[in-house]
């Protein structure tokens, strides 16, 4: 018989049927998660709180991120100061949170690099370090802040990294374009006050002339990670969305990692990671944060990621395969 409350109205309780009230997991309040992409090193420390209290394992933060730099082009020295920087953050950063960080090194192509030779000639050193766990992020951008690159620079210096990856067993995660000229802001009804402190009107021309460069860039890049003779499972397809996640898993053995905490610019929503999971199964797909201090983004949007799976019908040890055994194993 069911219990009865001594309410002095009925509870929804006293209407149902002998339904057994619905039983979720406590897990999903513990699985451990790991960021592989993020720049949590320009964060503020309050905001890096957030990743340990949500639940946050370890991370890798990129050190490679052209708009930090104080002048464009970016002289291979700037691009060496942001390596250094972010290393010398590191202990400070691992002794403040009770979360593991690691850094990853590269040069990214958002903006032209100079005499990126220098960077090439010493990364091989940097990538010897423990604190080290990944070259990135790289990869063919469409188009450039302020000082454009063009495609053979790109594929150079983007193979290369590659090879140092692959030399020194190191995943490499790989930017992705999307195309910002073209983003709406459907949620503002007055004013234009931007999320991004990147000036979009400095973008150069593009040097991709298709319909759909996201695919086009991953193409290159897959070419020559080839190339390189960097495995697919150490290649991580950074900024993944439910278009190009079919190409990348049924063509590929890569690993996608969908960026989550700005829907606003990328339109990847939690319900798209789990759609994907849901389609493909768990095997190559991961989550990232991409969090800096650069956007408005979101760090607990990693946890609804995970209770959206759930809510999505994703069973508790395939979201822990996603969101902890996937990237570890990446990482090693």
């Amino acid at each position: 018989m069911a219990h009865r409350y001594p309410t002095r109205r009925p509870t929804d309780l006293d209407h149902r049927e002998g339904d057994a009230p619905v039983d979720l997991p406590a897990e999903l309040t513990t699985i451990p998660w790991i960021d592989v992409h993020n720049h949590a090193h320009t964060l503020s420390w309050n905001d890096r709180e957030k990743f340990a209290l949500s639940g946050c394992h370890s991370m890798v933060m990129m050190a490679a991120a052209y708009y930090w730099t104080p002048y464009k082009p970016v002289a291979a020295a700037d691009v060496r100061y942001l390596w250094d920087d972010a290393l010398n953050r590191l202990a400070p950063i691992r002794e403040a949170h009770p979360f593991d960080a690691a850094v990853g090194i590269g040069i990214h192509t958002g903006a032209r690099v100079e005499d990126y030779e220098d960077l090439l000639e010493v990364m091989p050193e940097y990538c010897e370090l423990d604190e080290v766990a990944a070259v990135g992020e790289i990869g063919i951008t469409e188009s450039q802040h302020v000082a454009g690159w063009d495609l053979e620079g790109q594929k150079d210096v983007t193979r290369r990294q590659l090879e140092v990856a692959a030399d020194h067993d190191l995943p490499a995660i790989l930017h992705t374009p999307a195309d910002l000229r073209d983003v709406e802001f459907p949620d503002r009804v007055h004013g234009s006050i931007p999320g991004y402190e990147l000036d979009l009107s400095l973008q150069r021309e593009p040097v991709l002339s298709g319909e759909y460069p996201k695919r086009d860039a991953v193409e290159i890049d897959l070419e020559l990670k080839d190339e390189a003779g960097l495995p697919d499972d150490r290649l991580v397809l950074s900024h993944a969305d439910p278009r190009i996640a079919p190409y990348v898993l049924e063509n590929t053995d890569c690993y996608c990692s969908f960026t989550v905490s700005y829907p606003w610019l990328l339109g990847v929503e939690p319900h798209h990671v789990a759609e994907v999971v849901a389609e493909y199964g768990p095997d190559r797909i991961l989550v990232e944060t991409d969090s800096a201090g650069i956007l408005r983004s979101d760090v607990f949007a990693y946890k609804r990621t995970i209770f959206e799976m759930y809510r999505m019908g994703i069973d508790v040890e395939t979201i822990r395969q996603v969101v902890f055994e996937n990237p570890r194993e990446v990482l090693r």
